[in-house]
Parts: C-alpha cells; structure tokens; sequence
C-alpha cells in the first residue's frame, strides 16, 4: 500500500535545486525583436499559397475539414499507395537489370 506522502516524496524527488547563471552571453543570448515576427498585416494571401491553383486550395479544404480518424485514414491510404509503388518500382528495377536495358554504353 503507497503512502499518503509517497507522491509528494516522489515530486521532491523531481525538483532541481541547481542554480543557472544568467551571466553568460553563450547559454543566455541576448532577447533580441526580430522583424520576422512585426510583418505588417496585408489583406494578399501569403508567398507560399500564391503559388497553389485551385485543385491544390478544394484538397487543402477538404483535408481541413476532416476529422480525425479520417485524416488518419486518409494517411493510411497515402502510405499503403507509397508502398505499393515502392514495391512495383523494385520490381521494374529489377527487370530492367535482367534484360540489360540499364546497362551504360560502352565507350
């Protein structure tokens, strides 16, 4: 039988009493504001989906909009068709090696 003090003993246990020296510029860089972060709010889409077409927007939509069992789904299917041509793939690979078609010309 645990205890009533066994999970705090336990906590205890867990703290660290070690003193971090702020002092040093190499474990404690100076904050410093980037301008990354003070961008000024725009009303155009941003540089990454300006470059997306319509299909591209509709399967971002669609994929958003899926829950979560059938995101996992969806993940499945992706990796089982990655695998599947993966595997057919070797298998042209190695027929192409059977009948020599990878074969440099010889000089």
């Amino acid at each position: 039988m645990a205890s009533p003090n066994g999970a705090e003993d336990f906590d205890n246990s867990l703290l660290s009493y070690e003193k971090l020296d702020r002092a040093s510029p190499d474990l404690w860089p100076e904050q410093r504001k980037s301008s990354f972060f003070r961008s000024p709010i725009t009303n155009s889409p941003p540089k990454w989906m300006a470059e997306l077409e319509i299909e591209d927007i509709e399967m971002l939509k669609e994929l958003g909009s899926l829950t979560t069992a059938n995101l996992m789904e969806k993940v499945k299917g992706l990796q089982n068709l990655g695998y599947q041509l993966g595997l057919e793939e070797s298998r042209e690979m190695t027929r192409g090696k059977f009948l020599n078609i990878l074969e440099r010309p010889k000089k």
